[in-house]
């Protein structure tokens, strides 16, 4: 493997010096600009041989570097060896960004190369303005990779289904009416959405083009008098046809988008989002694009009473299943059966699948034994996957599709008795989580005003965690959505009543263990007085904690009384779907927790 990228990188570097250019920029991302991607476009992963899924590549004529974020830390350290790629910790004081690499290494007049559908617009902005400053060229025409992936995935062909409107609670013209209503509050007739998970939501239809994500490849274009899905037709069912004509939508091929939007009469004002809409599309528009802030993502991000009480249902579904999974964990090790990291993701998949209306994962299962655990994102392949042993931490984040529903929990169970250290460290943790899950706060408040709620108790003793606190979570969509976020740098959005999102704090101790603690929460009212009105977090996950990680002495009896809160709800609410030995296993795990 590590031949065949050293192999690929000269055919790309051939294509570079045809072209005159001497540095070329290749992101993980596709035209959607979305953060999951079919393997068609996954270009990036193809000529560095690095799987996760955040990091840009860096080629120039003599090196090649990849800049990832500390998820990705260990796993990019691995990947990359041997292949002569120089791993680049993005967001450490040490390490440039990659302008100001490019700027340091390319003489004045030389040209970087990037495909401008693979960049947002105002990136493509930003990029060009910072480096004509030194004298350096921008070419966002530059796409080789078609040209030397020989066994290059076609696009995805998975047929469309439709996600009923006794899940989804709203129709399609519906959703389409008040779009347009918010569009026009923005000075212009129509509207270009290129997200997928966007695209799915609006149709209500679904498909099978991304790993774990329900969402369809294409393009939309809405407007008062015409409305166009640019997909591939061999995806449409009869079905789905009478579904999109009875909303008012027309059918064109996906690869027709840029030449429809050039097309489009000199009158047409078309509001489309800078940082989430490509480059190439926006210069297809020309005079016709409006700037704006496209409403799609908070009427999305916002669930209606039909898709809630869905969740709910979703949730005591999960619960369930998971507490047969748990079960069958727990009977493997007493009996010592050998159990993988794999094995586990087997099993939940397996009583997962057991339940009404599920789909399948919501994501990749992170199952992550002792050092393992220290990986944020990693993920278990045959010859990476250790045995669990009855001794230190085992961390396990999944989630499920159902066709009501979203789910992604996280939990770190001990997996023999715990050490002093390893409850210290999950004690820390869960105060965060509690803090963040018990947090009264006004209207108009946003998730990075919250963070340090859940941090406040490892940074107390040095510690801290590098990834966000929360992400929105989609309703059988995307398991992660904006536009909210819980995290340390500036996120402009408020959260408001029906968004749901994940509190998920942790620590990670390279080399030892991982500690992840994550439900999703609901933003729901809570009071309001002559200040305003106030939002709370309402649990939604059901799934009990491991009693014996808790360090009683560092917790205060609110803390305790949080815990023994959650135990009692999670067993009213799941114990009525299970059997006579499940209900016991479930009691135990939820007894009282004291000092």
């Amino acid at each position: 493997m590590k031949t065949e990228i050293t192999e690929r990188l000269d055919a790309f570097r051939d294509k570079m010096r045809a072209a005159g250019i001497s540095a070329a920029i290749i992101p993980q991302t596709d035209p959607h600009l979305g953060e999951y991607i079919a393997d068609h476009w996954q270009a990036r992963r193809w000529l560095s041989g690095f799987t996760g899924s955040a990091g840009t590549l860096v080629i120039t004529d003599k090196e090649a570097l990849l800049w990832t974020d500390s998820r990705y830390f260990l796993q990019g350290a691995e990947q990359l060896e041997g292949t002569g790629i120089i791993l680049m910790k993005e967001g450490l004081p040490e390490t440039p960004t990659i302008s100001q690499y490019l700027i340091s290494q390319l003489v004045k007049g030389a040209t970087i190369g990037i495909d401008g559908l693979l960049f947002a617009s105002t990136e493509v902005a930003a990029m060009r303005k910072s480096l004509e400053k030194h004298g350096l060229k921008l070419d966002a025409h530059f796409s080789p990779v078609g040209e030397i992936w020989a066994d290059r995935p076609q696009l995805p062909c998975d047929k469309l289904f439709l996600h009923d409107e006794k899940y989804a609670g709203k129709s399609a013209a519906d959703k389409i009416r008040d779009i347009l209503a918010q569009v026009k509050e923005q000075g212009a007739q129509s509207i270009l959405v290129s997200d997928l998970a966007e695209l799915a939501w609006v149709l209500n239809i679904r498909s099978s083009d991304v790993n774990c994500n329900p969402v369809a490849t294409g393009f939309l274009y809405l407007s008062p008098t015409l409305s166009v899905l640019f997909i591939k037709e061999e995806k449409l069912t009869p079905a789905v046809s009478d579904a999109l004509e009875a909303a008012n939508v027309r059918i064109a091929p996906y690869d027709s988008i840029l030449q429809f939007l050039e097309s489009l009469p000199d009158s047409a004002t078309v509001l489309y989002e800078a940082p989430r809409t490509a480059d190439r599309l926006v210069d297809a528009l020309g005079l016709r694009a409006v700037a704006g802030v496209s409403p799609i993502p908070m009427m999305k991000s916002v669930k209606n009473p039909v898709q809630i009480s869905g969740i709910r249902n979703v949730m005591e579904k999960d619960g369930v299943a998971l507490v047969g999974a748990f079960m069958e964990i727990e009977r493997r090790l007493r009996e010592n059966e050998p159990l993988t990291e794999l094995d586990v993701a087997d099993i939940l998949t397996e009583y997962r699948s057991r339940q009404e209306l599920y789909v399948g994962e919501s994501f990749e299962t992170i199952a992550g034994y002792g050092p393992h655990g220290a990986i944020v994102h990693y993920s278990a392949t045959p010859e990476s996957s250790s045995t669990v042993q009855p001794k230190g931490l085992l961390l396990i984040d999944s989630g499920a599709q159902y066709l009501d529903g979203t789910t992604d929990i996280t939990r770190t169970i001990a997996v023999g008795t715990p050490t002093e250290a390893e409850r210290h460290d999950f004690t820390l943790v869960m105060k965060g989580h509690i803090a963040l899950a018990t947090a009264i706060f006004p209207e108009g408040t946003r998730g990075d005003q919250l963070d340090a709620f859940a941090r406040q108790f490892l940074w107390k003793e040095g510690l801290s965690y590098l990834h966000g606190t929360g992400h929105g979570v989609g309703h059988f969509l995307n398991v992660h959505e904006g536009p909210q976020s819980i995290r340390l740098n500036h996120v402009p959005v408020a959260l408001r009543p029906g968004m749901l999102t994940s509190n998920e704090p942790g620590l990670y101790r390279a080399g030892v263990h991982g500690i992840r603690c994550e439900n999703l929460v609901l933003t729901v009212d809570a009071f309001t007085t002559e200040f305003g009105r106030f939002y709370r977090f309402e649990p939604m996950t059901l799934f009990p904690w491991d009693l014996s990680l808790f360090d009683t002495a560092i917790m205060t009896q609110e803390e305790i009384n949080w815990i023994n809160g959650y135990h009692e709800e999670v067993y009213r609410r799941l114990s009525p779907r299970l059997d006579e030995e499940q209900k016991a296993w479930l009691r135990e795990k939820t007894r009282e927790l004291r000092k």
